[in-house]
């Protein structure tokens, strides 16, 4: 049984889920963001079965989130780079592991302290702002069509 797709909502969640919301997927684009370029890196990495990853990369090549770049002999060897679509999943995945740090582990038990390299600051808190740059919530918006600026649900 294949994946539950959602082509048909109107929705930027359920479009982004489309293109990434397969756990295999994000933890190639985490391992991309560490520096893993080629299959093997990402196979060693994460231990994925080879026939899922090479779907996975299809996929995230497919969807514009990397690109094959040929290195050594033309179709000898292929290394997976991010876009800049794919740069930008950086702080939602820096937000999962905010989460991940807080509620599966607890701030005390988590296995990686993350860090700004070159000041050696950890991470501030992930958050959601509006323009003003006030902290916002869930509770806090609504959304609206760009087109005609009805407000409809958020999402």
């Amino acid at each position: 049984m294949g994946r539950k797709r959602f082509d048909e909502m109107s929705c930027a969640i359920a479009q982004t889920l489309n293109q990434v919301g397969d756990w295999w997927t994000l933890l190639i684009v985490r391992d991309a963001m560490k520096g893993a370029r080629r299959f093997s890196d990402f196979h060693e990495s994460t231990g994925i079965a080879k026939n899922i990853l090479t779907d996975r990369l299809n996929k995230l090549v497919e969807n514009g989130i990397m690109v094959r770049e040929e290195v050594g002999v033309r179709g000898q060897r292929q290394e997976y780079v991010l876009t800049e679509s794919g740069e930008a999943l950086f702080p939602i995945l820096m937000a999962m592991q905010q989460w991940g740090d807080k509620w599966v582990y607890g701030d005390t038990e988590r296995p990686l302290e993350v860090f700004d390299v070159r000041t050696g600051e950890e991470l501030a808190p992930m958050g959601v702002a509006n323009q003003s740059g006030e902290q916002v919530t869930h509770r806090d918006i609504a959304g609206r069509d760009p087109s005609n600026r009805g407000i409809r649900e958020a999402g």
